[in-house]
């Protein structure tokens, strides 16, 4: 999903975020779950099955992973396409866990390890 459709969707979506703790520490998108990559096996149901969520990662190569997991357990996922940084390079605000404008970290790729 791009950045102009979450953004104007955002209210009606859950958002989950799938980057390393540092990374959500850094900067997130307001009202985001955080659940890290590799515990999405062990707590997807922790997501609402019956709201369309929006996944999020740094440029959309994890939140992709994540978005194809859900899917194939029945749930209406949407990557966002680009991830935080084509979000902030829209002009969309992240927050810091510290309360202030929060900002892209440089995480790393992964596979998701099942």
């Amino acid at each position: 999903m791009e950045t102009t459709d979450a953004a104007a969707m955002l209210d009606s979506m859950q958002v989950v975020d799938v980057r390393e703790p540092y990374e959500w520490a850094a900067g997130h998108l307001r009202d985001a779950t955080h659940i890290p990559l590799q515990q999405l096996p062990k707590r997807f149901e922790e997501i609402d099955p019956d709201q369309p969520v929006l996944m999020v990662c740094q440029i959309g190569q994890r939140s992709a992973l994540a978005t194809e997991f859900l899917r194939k357990r029945g749930y209406d996922a949407h990557n966002l396409e680009g991830g935080a940084e084509a979000w902030t390079g829209a002009g969309h605000p992240l927050i810091s866990d510290a309360g202030g404008e929060g900002a892209v970290v440089d995480g790393w790729a992964q596979t998701l390890d099942l």
